[in-house]
């Protein structure tokens, strides 16, 4: 029997999700998402979220309350008797009469291997830090942040080509699967809950445009995985003759020279320890180039400084 579903989200990783359970043949009872925002290209006109288009599409009614801690919230909430929720990167918090409202209920994808990176950058956070895994869990919520008992896992390894962006992606696929067979086994009565090790645990803060300076001085693969950790967003940055370059993507490369120093004509920059080449960056008010276009415009010689 398919579950009477009310879900939860709002950016674009929460998308996939919702279109497997849809696929399943569960039935989206009522999408909860957060409240359209100023945008487009004159930011006057109201965007709604990735979740929104998408329920829209599919022909769910969709909800954009401000709070749920009202009894007008709740009583709306429980109105859809839904078997339970599920809840991804949805950006508000829960209280638990909410929690407290499907009959089986609310069911959480966070993308990290909890109780590491509970919180809200845990993708970012894993590449900064560098781990060299990280995965996607789906745990039954509870008040606290992060801290519900955890049903189901997938791990995936992170290498040192891998941007936030390429994470986000196939975490986003692999959570989508995830759930779909979490909800599976919950429609059983199989689904195994577990509680949380209380060792281990890291908190993914939110990254702070202040982090985004690239610090040179550091070892060149902790240089690397702060640059691909900000990938696209916020994006990483230098100053090269007064003007802010966002570097996207970069690659291990051998040399060795002052901190911020470049080292040839192919954009191989010195680091505290051993070097990198940069692969993609973007001037500010441009677009996002290749390395070998942007030398085309601005040609950098040896000695040149990133600072």
């Amino acid at each position: 029997m398919p579950l009477r579903l009310i879900f939860m989200g709002t950016p674009d990783f929460s998308v996939p999700t919702l279109l497997e359970l849809v696929a399943h043949g569960h039935e989206i009872v009522a999408v909860y998402t957060r409240a359209p925002k100023p945008g487009g290209r004159r930011g006057l006109q109201l965007q709604p979220t990735p979740v929104e288009d998408a329920a829209r599409k599919l022909g769910v009614p969709v909800l954009t309350p401000k709070t749920l801690k009202t009894p007008e919230a709740l009583d709306e909430f429980r109105a859809f008797d839904a078997d339970a929720a599920v809840v991804v990167a949805y950006g508000m918090i829960l209280p638990q009469a909410i929690l407290d409202a499907p009959r089986l209920g609310c069911y959480n994808l966070h993308a990290s291997l909890l109780p590491r990176w509970r919180g809200a950058a845990p993708i970012n956070r894993a590449i900064m830090a560098g781990d060299a895994e990280s995965g996607v869990m789906v745990m039954k919520m509870d008040v606290g942040l992060d801290t519900g008992d955890v049903a189901m896992a997938e791990r995936l390894a992170i290498t040192d080509t891998m941007t936030a962006a390429d994470l986000h992606d196939r975490l986003s696929r692999l959570g989508a699967d995830l759930m779909v067979r979490a909800m599976a086994a919950l429609d059983r009565g199989g689904l195994q809950l577990k509680k949380q090790s209380e060792e281990g645990v890291t908190y993914a803060a939110k990254i702070d445009k202040a982090e985004a300076r690239i610090d040179w001085s550091k070892p060149a693969r902790a240089v690397l995985r702060h640059i691909h950790g900000l990938s696209p967003f916020p994006g990483a940055w230098a100053e090269l003759d007064n003007a802010r370059v966002k570097i996207l993507r970069c690659e291990p490369a051998k040399g060795a020279g002052a901190p911020g120093e470049v080292l040839d004509d192919h954009l191989t920059i010195a680091c505290g320890e051993g070097a990198i080449r940069i692969i993609e960056l973007q001037r500010e008010g441009k677009a996002r180039m290749q390395a070998a276009d942007f030398l085309r415009g601005v040609p950098l010689k040896a000695g040149a400084k990133f600072h």
